[in-house]
């Protein structure tokens, strides 16, 4: 006699199901870019889509959670990745915060790394949490490495450290050995830039404050409603909590209008954000992308230009 499934797992086969049935129901909508190069030793950060994104900074590519599939497994994204893989600069590394299907793609990282090689150019690194480095070995990168929490990889004269998140690692309920968490990037005269991954609001955000000193923070706003999603993922009002007391310059939000993950209205998390920073009078620090665009950063942030979001922490 065969075992039945654990209740949980038929919930969220559930949900997914559905999920997947109004995944179909719109076409969707834009269209990719051609990415920018900053010139003169700046830095750029482009938007792909969900938490995917192309930095560039410090003579290093690098291309964080590269999700470039119109589908994953039956969902399909409501927006055309902002950048396709035969588009991309040369890359350095590949970034990955957890093992998640929307996260870590494989098929994406297959292409991505085959690309480089159709061109004639070496395949870039993995940086991947601790307990994921099997899953990507296999897809054509040149070296894999793993981080725990706060280790650092260097690639150049960049500096990426792993970042702690709340959330979890698992990539199919039973193995959950698998890390997560997120990233910072740093580099003498460069921006440093935070990508928070998926995570809850948790009380690890002055410490990465502290710690790394992050200017610009991409953080996470969709995928909050029921309210148990909470438990792994941001609310536009708790991301923003996360982005005062990081201190950080500016924020890009990310993990809204790509994917039907949770049961909010797909076009609701941008508003609230924007509404909830206008309320605290950081609205200007709020910087959100559309697919395929670039923002441009010449310079390291001067501190003294982060101070009112700091104060705003306080209020």
């Amino acid at each position: 006699m065969s075992a039945r499934p654990h209740p949980r797992v038929l919930t969220k086969l559930r949900q997914l199901w559905r999920l997947v049935r109004e995944s179909h129901a719109q076409p969707m909508t834009g269209t990719p870019r051609l990415p920018i190069t900053p010139v003169d030793g700046g830095s750029a950060i482009t938007f792909i889509g969900h938490s995917s994104f192309l930095v560039q900074m410090a003579d290093q590519a690098v291309l964080i959670e590269p999700v470039l599939a119109t589908r994953l497994i039956l969902l399909r994204r409501q927006r055309p990745p902002g950048l396709r893989h035969a588009d991309l600069p040369p890359l350095d590394a590949v970034l990955l915060t957890h093992a998640h299907m929307d996260h870590l793609n494989r098929p994406s990282l297959r292409a991505v790394c085959r690309e480089m090689r159709r061109r004639g150019l070496p395949a870039p690194v993995a940086v991947v949490p601790r307990g994921v480095a099997d899953l990507v070995r296999p897809l054509g990168f040149r070296a894999v490495h793993e981080l725990d929490w706060w280790q650092t990889q260097p690639l150049g004269p960049l500096m990426i450290t792993a970042t702690p998140a709340k959330h979890w690692g698992a990539r199919m309920f039973r193995d959950t050995h698998r890390g997560f968490g997120g990233y910072t990037l740093a580099a003498p005269g460069a921006p440093t830039i935070y990508h928070s991954g998926d995570t809850a609001y948790f009380g690890g955000f002055p410490e990465i404050a502290a710690r790394l000193h992050p200017d610009i923070a991409l953080l996470p706003i969709g995928a909050y409603f029921p309210d148990s999603y909470r438990a792994v993922h941001t609310s536009p009002e708790e991301a923003l909590q996360a982005f005062r007391e990081l201190g950080a310059h500016t924020m890009i939000p990310m993990h809204f209008g790509t994917f039907r993950l949770g049961r909010e209205p797909m076009s609701e998390p941008l508003p609230r954000l924007l509404a909830a920073a206008a309320k605290l009078g950081i609205g200007s620090h709020i910087r959100p992308l559309e697919e395929g665009e670039t923002r441009l950063v010449s310079v390291r942030i001067p501190q003294a230009q982060h101070s009112h979001v700091r104060q705003t922490a306080s209020v």
